[in-house]
């Protein structure tokens, strides 16, 4: 087997710039943020909506409602998790219904993610609007889903995984590409 390589993509000041400008592009979007709120996908996702809410509250000086959505039990590769899932709280605690919400995860990969937080999202309510924010789109997608705001998109082969590592979570802010290693007669997808 090769050793795995690791390349830093993204830094905390790339990070930090591109949460800027997405903040300014979903105010501008939305006209406002009357009737706005965003939502962070666990893990990562919600830190990320923390972050975007405190830049678009400088921005426009008005308080954003932010909820926290689980969707482990919305997955549809649930039954082939071979351990327990572990379940998070879905915190929204604000009506979704005729809001424009805001959707936010680390990285876009397959669009299976999303599919499973937007049904989460419906059981909640019916919003007017929801839009989706990732910080990276990595292309591949299986399903037809697209982001309105993108941090930066890296395009990546299937061999390559991206990670997000954020200071709330894993003590420090940078995104990471590195390729999976091939093992002895491993064919390359």
């Amino acid at each position: 087997m090769t050793p795995i390589e690791k390349k830093c993509i993204m830094g905390a000041e790339k990070i930090r710039r591109s949460l800027a400008r997405i903040a300014h592009e979903i105010v501008e979007a939305n006209r406002g943020v009357d009737n706005l709120a965003l939502i962070g996908i666990r893990r990562r996702g919600v830190p990320l909506a923390e972050r975007l809410v405190k830049i678009i509250q400088e921005i426009e000086n008005k308080e954003i409602p932010m909820g926290a959505l689980d969707i482990t039990l919305y997955r549809d590769d649930l039954t082939l998790l071979a351990q327990q899932p572990i379940l998070r709280r879905t915190e929204v605690p604000f009506p979704v219904d005729n809001m424009n919400l805001v959707l936010v995860d680390d990285v876009l990969y397959t669009g299976r993610t999303i599919r499973a937080a937007l049904d989460a999202l419906v059981d909640l309510g019916r919003p007017r609007k929801i839009q989706l924010v990732v910080l990276v789109d990595r292309g591949h997608r299986e399903l037809p889903i697209k982001a309105d705001f993108v941090g930066d998109v890296v395009p990546t082969s299937k061999r390559e995984n991206i990670e997000v590592e954020l200071m709330e979570v894993d003590g420090m802010d940078r995104v990471i590409i590195e390729e999976k290693p091939v093992g002895d007669g491993q064919a390359l997808p």
